[in-house]
């Protein structure tokens, strides 16, 4: 026998129906709420990702357009040096310079050539750059020293702001200090700023190659590199050492960074050896040139 509902009991079981009705829509909703959201939440995501993207490729591409500028920039800057340093007749107060700017500019040109002929690793690409920039650099000191104006020059040659300052704090604090109080010897008020400037430069060098490439480690990776009178490895072994690190060993880079840091230290010699203007000492124009020379061999040196 059926058992009978009361319309209590009936209205009761309606009502439970209806909240479960309820709470199966409120489930529903509520689930596509979270759908929805988490949709939300990925397009989000996406389109950061994408602006992310988008940003990253456009700073590329911004510092590949502003480094190839650079590169056309000293490219240019090299040739006009040269079109200007043929216009200057040889004298005998900077002769061993010249012919020392003049082995910088043969050996860049074999090093281009050779990288124009084999296929380099990329890796050898921004050294390669870099060497342009050394070579424009040496015929325009070159030209500022006989009184031509070099097309590039810095605003102050004692400015402290410098971009060598970090990179050789990062070798030692003490370099890093020497090279600020290099610079602020280099003021024009001083006469005898371009001497006291390249004494503290030349120091550098000497400390970058001997905490770099220490005697006794150059000797044990080249056992058979040359060396000084005294038996210690000559700058060149320690320029082979350098680049064989970095596994950047080629002959021609090699004998373009030998040429390079040899020019530099002509430079360095001229003023130790009392090697002034007719006035006793250099002009604006060519403590920038000095500063930009000295600034960048530096920097290549410690890259």
């Amino acid at each position: 026998m059926a058992r009978r509902i009361t319309p209590s009991q009936f209205n009761s079981m309606i009502r439970q129906a209806q909240q479960k009705q309820r709470q199966a829509v409120d489930n529903y909703n509520r689930a596509v709420r979270k759908a929805r959201q988490a949709v939300d939440d990925y397009n989000r995501e996406v389109r950061a990702h994408n602006q992310r993207v988008d940003h990253a490729i456009a700073n590329y591409n911004a510092k590949v357009s502003a480094h190839n500028a650079r590169v056309r920039a000293d490219r240019q800057r090299r040739r006009n040096e040269l079109v200007r340093l043929g216009r200057q007749a040889a004298t005998p107060q900077y002769l061993t310079f010249r012919v020392s700017v003049e082995t910088v500019q043969q050996s860049y040109t074999r090093l281009e050539q050779h990288a124009e002929t084999t296929e380099l690793d990329e890796r050898f690409a921004p050294y390669l750059d870099l060497s342009e920039r050394e070579a424009a650099n040496s015929a325009g000191v070159m030209n500022a020293l006989l009184g031509e104006t070099p097309e590039l020059s810095s605003a102050e040659p004692d400015a402290p702001e410098s971009e060598l300052t970090p990179v050789l704090n990062a070798i030692s604090g003490d370099l890093g200090a020497r090279w600020q109080g290099a610079l602020y010897s280099l003021s024009p008020r001083n006469p005898d700023a371009a001497r006291h400037f390249c004494t503290s430069a030349r120091e550098i060098v000497a400390l970058i190659l001997d905490k770099k490439a220490p005697d006794a480690d150059v000797a044990t990776a080249i056992p058979n590199c040359e060396r000084t009178p005294r038996g210690t490895p000559t700058r060149r072994a320690k320029i082979r050492f350098f680049l064989r690190r970095k596994g950047l060993d080629d002959s021609n880079l090699e004998d373009f960074v030998e040429s390079d840091m040899e020019n530099v230290v002509d430079l360095f010699q001229i003023f130790n050896d009392g090697t002034h203007g007719s006035a006793g000492k250099f002009t604006l124009v060519q403590l920038q040139a000095i500063r930009k020379r000295v600034e960048d061999g530096v920097l290549f040196l410690s890259q």
